[in-house]
Order: structure tokens, then C-alpha cells, then sequence
């Protein structure tokens, strides 16, 4: 699978997922921190990404109706910090990749994994 980073995931995550033998790549390397929402899923779509997030704007799904892209993975980690993301979803990574994420919202908790 191909997937695009968020800037604000912990970019190790590319190294995780190139392991897993996916292919990744970083918001920030491609030069698109700080863009809008739409701009980024519009590029994500355009290089068929699944976008991996934190951002709980892009889980607006009359905004962004999740059929119309490669999928969309929302992280909801308890605490923010760095470290506890980082942890928090490397717990849920592997499940998350044995799911078919396509034209998908999947919003991962400590609680469990639901698809909007």
C-alpha cells in the first residue's frame, strides 16, 4: 500500500511502514506543511496515498466524503505527546494494515477501531 504521512505523526513511522514493505512518504518532505486540508487530500488522492492523521478536521465527512479517496487513517491517541503517539500507533499499525482502507474513514482509539 501507499501512504502519506501527516506532519503531525512522528515521521518514524515511514521507516515502519517501508519494514512492512509499504511505500511512504512524508507531508514534510514533499514540501506541503501547513497546506489546507483539501489540498492535501487532493494530493493524496492524486498519488493514490492513504493518509495517515491526527487531524480531526480531515474526519469531516460531508467535506470529505471518504469514498472519493484511497483511505483515510485518523489516529485519536489519549495524550499528544510525541513519544505516547509514536507508541499509540505503532500498537494499532498492524492491524490497521490488515484492513482495507480504501474509500474509508477508519478512526483508530484506545478504545477500538470504527469506519465512517
Amino acid at each position: 500500500m501507499k501512504f502519506k504521512v501527516d506532519e503531525n505523526l512522528p515521521q518514524e513511522l515511514v521507516s515502519d511502514l517501508a519494514e512492512a514493505s509499504h511505500d511512504a512518504e512524508t507531508v514534510v518532505k514533499e514540501g506541503m506543511a501547513g497546506v489546507a486540508d483539501r489540498e492535501l487530500l487532493e494530493a493524496a488522492r492524486h498519488e493514490g496515498r492513504i493518509l495517515l492523521t491526527l487531524d480531526k478536521g480531515i474526519a469531516n465527512v460531508r467535506m470529505f466524503p471518504p469514498a472519493a479517496f484511497p483511505g483515510i487513517v485518523l489516529f485519536r491517541p489519549n495524550s499528544m505527546g510525541r513519544g505516547e503517539v509514536l507508541r499509540f500507533v505503532r500498537r494499532h499499525l498492524q492491524e490497521v494494515l490488515q484492513l482495507e482502507l480504501k474509500g474509508r474513514l477508519v478512526v483508530v482509539t484506545s478504545g477500538g477501531i470504527r469506519f465512517r
